[in-house]
């Protein structure tokens, strides 16, 4: 069956792969038709966790499908980033087919995720049999689990010389220092069976509390094996937040320099949802010196810390956020919208956030009392700890004019609500509302 259509024009493909080199024939054909085709704004967005092209592409239409109504005198073109990611088949995505997002019981990997891992991580089938087999059988034992863990932990290892090794981090421990290869998170280097027990437990208690008719139902008994499917989880996306930021600043960033040359005139609008958000982000970092192309940056549920773009942390001055000052990278407003029901971002976002030797639990990191702090999330509560940030609810922030500079946090759950355990309204960014403030952040009528 074809890839489905995006149905806006004109509209490009930018294809990267894991270390951040993009398609050559569909750079060259956006470079020379984007100039031929008399675009004034283009709007770029990029994917977070997504299984194939066929369901980025469909994210794409649905987002822009409203745009051209909305501003129907602006010279607009639109890109779509492909980029190797993927999303366990099990997490629902709001208004999109069975065929997208089938659903598996119980921890056991579906055909949908197991093909998906083997895309994602080529030459590891061994390896991805072995997790599935495990993730089957489900023996007993913390030892079982200790195997499993090792076997995940070796999935997602780059060999050191990978240029996505020194992309995963979100701080930096001496401030202005270039970013170096961060520690494996704890969920990887410590005791496994523990760590499968914690995230159980936070499922379980999610699961309970996720009632669509307001009552909340009895917590389910905590398997170590769903915690045992939950780290795997967590571990692919720590390895795609990692790659994440390689496509961004080694691919993204250093394209949108050479379109600068191409079409100088061009205001470039990025937009990215989850770890796609991460990706423009980081593209900010790769921009050629002087490139003031960048209009606007609209962050949708962003997958990474709140306090990637401070210059000091409030728990440790001696650190600053890996982007820190990179906003200053726009010329226009940096727009993050967060919500309160993206559960992915408010509960299971903080447990897989610790970095190796922190010492506290992954039920401790859990509770609400920590969510809006150290781990938290651009998605769950917008940028943090950088001076001068405006604070919007969703319907403010469209009748308002927005900054014209600096951070915007948008509190956008009226409309971002709905969506199923494990990641709540993680994915129900598709809205009209949400492409108005696209619109708005880049002052495109």
């Amino acid at each position: 069956m074809a890839d489905p259509e995006v149905g806006v024009t004109p509209y490009w493909e930018l294809t990267f792969d894991a270390d951040g080199d993009v398609d050559g024939r569909q750079r060259d054909r956006l470079l020379r038709e984007v100039v031929d085709r008399g675009v004034k704004d283009l709007i770029v967005f990029s994917h977070g966790w997504n299984n194939d092209r066929s369901a980025a592409t469909r994210l794409y239409s649905r987002f822009f499908e409203p745009i051209p109504a909305l501003a129907p005198n602006a010279r607009l073109g639109y890109v779509g980033v492909i980029w190797p990611s993927m999303r366990f088949a099990d997490e629902p995505i709001p208004d999109f087919g069975r065929s997208v997002t089938a659903v598996s019981v119980g921890p056991a990997l579906d055909k949908g995720t197991r093909s998906a891992l083997l895309t994602v991580f080529p030459g590891r089938a061994t390896l991805v049999d072995q997790i599935a087999r495990m993730l089957d059988q489900q023996p007993d034992g913390d030892a079982a689990l200790e195997e499993y863990g090792r076997l995940v932990k070796l999935l997602v290892e780059l060999r050191a010389e990978a240029p996505g090794a020194a992309f995963a981090a979100d701080t930096l421990t001496e401030p202005g220092a270039p970013p170096g290869t961060p520690a494996d998170p704890e969920m990887l280097l410590g005791n496994t069976a523990r760590i499968c027990r914690e995230f159980a437990r936070a499922l379980a208690e999610e699961e309970a509390g996720d009632g669509s008719d307001g009552a909340q139902a009895a917590p389910r008994l905590a398997r170590a094996w769903d915690g045992a499917h939950e780290l795997l989880r967590q571990a692919t996306y720590f390895a795609m937040k990692r790659r994440a930021g390689t496509v961004g600043e080694r691919g993204l960033g250093r394209l949108i320099g050479r379109l600068a040359q191409a079409a100088p005139g061009v205001r470039v609008h990025l937009v990215g949802h989850s770890f796609g958000g991460r990706l423009v982000s980081f593209a900010l970092r790769g921009l050629p010196k002087g490139v003031r192309t960048v209009k606007s940056v609209t962050l949708l549920q962003a997958a990474f810390s709140h306090y990637a773009f401070a210059t000091r942390l409030p728990h440790d001055v001696r650190d600053s956020g890996v982007l820190h000052g990179q906003q200053d990278r726009i010329d226009g407003p940096l727009v993050c919208c967060f919500s309160r029901f993206d559960s992915a971002l408010s509960r299971v976002y903080p447990l897989a956030s610790r970095t190796a030797g922190d010492d506290r639990t992954a039920a401790d990191l859990a509770l609400p009392r920590l969510l809006g702090t150290r781990w938290g999330a651009l998605g769950h509560d917008g940028v943090q700890a950088v001076s001068g940030t405006k604070v919007f609810t969703l319907a403010e922030a469209l009748r308002a004019k927005l900054p014209a500079s600096g951070c915007v946090n948008v509190d956008a759950s009226e409309v971002v609500r709905r969506g199923g355990a494990p990641s709540g309204a993680h994915s129900d960014i598709c809205h009209r509302e949400l492409a108005r403030l696209v619109l708005a952040a880049g002052r495109i009528r």
